[in-house]
């Protein structure tokens, strides 16, 4: 099969599952590349067309073990005609539990066809200097894995005449899935009075729940705790108060030292 076009699709509020994405691409080394960054509200309007022709790769990170529920939302919508498919999730460093089973489901069901599947590691959301969980991941190493995955992508589907040779991939998850996808509905994040209201907050906010002209107001009901906005923050004046999510971010730092290793399902 040939494989010269790649649709690379990827949700990434702190950067770390664009940075996996966009190694497994380069590693495939398609003909032409179109990278679809579905991270911001308005990019989430239009659903995706794809075909037979094209490779798809879908990139999500996981939250609580499952794909985010507003990207559940939009690749829901997503239309496709036996797309040669990988699915891709990056988790920070606890465990992805049924989220890769989960994000292929839903695009087989929307037309994909599987041909491989993978879990990378990534900085997590609640990582900070005070409480590190993967800091620093995806690191060159993880880059340099994700890159030889895609190259293991392409000599694969060089190797096969058609779509219907490559049998179905294998990954781990339990159906029903064990968690809720629900997220915290909670008040975590403190703004000091370095805050320059500059606006780049509420820029990199995934659902919109910063306000633009007052960056102290956060709508907690739409908030998906990513922390893209505490982590962009040039002056740093963005942190978590004492909370659930504060103690999560101890637990973590305390329980899943020992860093994971990616998992590739070919």
């Amino acid at each position: 099969m040939n494989m010269e076009s790649v649709k690379l699709v990827y949700f990434s509020p702190t950067g770390t599952t664009q940075a996996v994405a966009r190694s497994i691409a380069q590693g495939m080394n398609p003909g032409s590349l179109e990278a679809i960054d579905i991270t911001r509200p308005e990019a989430r309007r239009q659903p995706l067309l794809t075909s037979e022709n094209e490779l798809l790769v879908v990139a999500v990170p996981v939250y609580m073990g499952r794909v985010p529920a507003l990207v559940t939302e939009w690749l829901n919508a997503l239309q496709a005609h036996d797309t040669p498919t990988v699915c891709v999730v990056v988790y920070g460093n606890r465990a992805y539990e049924d989220a890769l089973l989960e994000l292929k489901t839903i695009l087989t069901q929307c037309g994909c066809i599987p041909i491989a599947c993978a879990a990378y590691i990534g900085e997590h959301s609640f990582s900070s200097s005070e409480t590190p969980v993967a800091q620093g991941r995806p690191d060159k190493a993880d880059l340099s894995h994700a890159q030889a995955f895609g190259q293991r992508i392409r000599e694969k589907l060089q190797a096969i005449a058609s779509i219907s040779q490559i049998p179905d991939v294998h990954v781990p998850g339990i159906y029903p899935y064990t968690r809720d996808s629900k997220l915290w509905t909670v008040d975590f994040i403190a703004v000091n009075d370095q805050c320059t209201h500059c606006g780049l907050c509420a820029e990199v906010c995934p659902t919109g729940a910063v306000d633009p002209h007052d960056s102290s107001l956060i709508q907690q009901e739409i908030c998906i705790t990513c922390c893209a906005c505490i982590k962009s923050c040039p002056q740093s004046a963005r942190s978590m108060k004492p909370s659930p999510v504060k103690d999560a971010s101890i637990r973590l730092t305390t329980l899943f030292k020992e860093p994971k290793q990616s998992e590739c399902f070919l």
